[in-house]
């Protein structure tokens, strides 16, 4: 769950959305730079489906104690997040393997070698292994320098939803998450510097350079979730009888 406090109030997303909106993000990627191509289509797939480990999580949104506020995707409990992955790779894979392999380095992406928490050594272990099983699997030699293009990719448009999803629209660069305030950190034939975003005004976001095809426009689905509602009914409740509201950002290049 992706979730803003807000006074009194919570806005909350479901990571599968976010997602949703990030597959939206590879198809609209410019031509020139990545021709379409049966492995692009499983990439652009994999893009749309890389937070499906969180749909059954975020049916339950369960509530967070110590902050007195939603779990979000940043602090839900560990082991029951690393069982999450797992699942939803699992359920990625069975539909497209080099799908599966975008997500499983795309998660363990998140994790250091050097942690010191055997949770993660063991879930880095399991994936290295299910992305050699999966590769063997494919029979099909996948360029190195194309894999790693699909997945800056995939890390590229997730980042690009979060940055309109995490924030108030129309956030000055100096307010912004530190995540998104230098740019992106993935680098393309396009853009090999990095891309730079900044909201323009509330509804528009600006990426320079510019990565798609055209301008285009995608909705953001939420909900707005009351304190007092969660403290009435309980968070699970409250969120499902909160109404589902939409908002939308149109992406534009630089002048």
């Amino acid at each position: 769950m992706i979730v803003q406090q807000q006074g009194n109030q919570f806005l909350m997303m479901k990571q599968h959305d976010h997602a949703q909106i990030s597959g939206e993000l590879a198809l609209q990627w410019k031509q020139k730079y990545l021709l379409r191509s049966k492995l692009r289509e499983e990439a652009d797939w994999a893009i749309g489906q890389h937070d499906r480990a969180w749909i059954p999580l975020d049916e339950r949104p369960t509530w967070n104690e110590e902050k007195q506020q939603p779990y979000t995707f940043i602090d839900y409990p560990l082991e029951e997040k690393l069982a999450a992955y797992q699942r939803g790779i699992e359920e990625v894979a069975v539909e497209s393997k080099y799908a599966g392999m975008l997500c499983s380095l795309h998660y363990q992406s998140f994790f250091s070698k050097d942690s010191e928490d055997q949770r993660i050594h063991a879930f880095i272990d399991n994936e290295e292994r299910r992305r050699e099983q999966l590769r063997e699997a494919m029979k099909v030699e996948v360029p190195k320098d194309l894999y790693h293009t699909h997945f800056e990719r995939l890390q590229f448009c997730d980042d690009l939803s979060l940055y309109i999803c995490m924030q108030e629209p129309g956030v000055s660069k100096a307010n912004e998450l530190s995540w998104f305030k230098d740019g992106f950190r993935q680098s393309f034939d396009i853009a090999p510097d990095g891309i730079m975003p900044y909201w323009q005004d509330k509804e528009h976001v600006v990426l320079d350079p510019f990565p798609f095809e055209t301008t285009f426009q995608v909705a953001i689905p939420y909900r707005i979730v009351q304190r007092k509602g969660i403290e009435g009914v309980g968070l699970r409740n409250a969120f499902d009888q909160a109404q589902l509201c939409e908002r939308t950002v149109t992406f534009v290049p630089s002048l």
